[in-house]
């Protein structure tokens, strides 16, 4: 159960670099840019619910393992993927061209976006 808890957005590295090279328009780039954000992730074996409370949106999206499953990419296009497991820590989705790659390691949840040659990187911290 690495997963389960919530998590607080602590830093980011490149997201205004790769909001504009996935094309997100930058009224929506100014405010997503510092708006802090909070994940809850319930694992249940390999099914997953996750929660993403940003400012007054919630986002949740739910899913397992191995499963076809719907997402929202962060354009808002709706994209069939399938959620990946690497070891016990580690869960890769591909949506297009954009490769996700959240990972816990400690106490914090560290998700890497890539598009091309760009990364967008968060860190967030278990805050229960």
């Amino acid at each position: 159960m690495a997963f389960n808890g919530k998590y607080e957005l602590q830093s980011q590295e490149n997201f205004v670099p790769f909001m504009k090279a996935i094309d997100i328009p930058n009224e929506l780039i100014a405010e997503w840019e510092d708006m802090k954000s909070v994940s809850e992730i319930i694992q249940t074996g390999d099914h997953f619910k996750v929660i993403v409370t940003m400012g007054s949106k919630v986002v949740l999206h739910e899913f397992t393992i191995g499963e076809e499953m719907e997402v929202q990419s962060p354009s808002g296009e709706q994209i069939k993927t399938v959620v990946t497991a690497e070891g016990s820590n580690k869960l890769v989705v591909k949506m297009k061209n954009i490769t996700s790659v959240a990972e816990v390691v400690g106490d914090q949840l560290i998700i890497t976006m890539t598009f091309g040659a760009i990364q967008y990187k968060t860190i967030s911290k278990r805050i229960s």
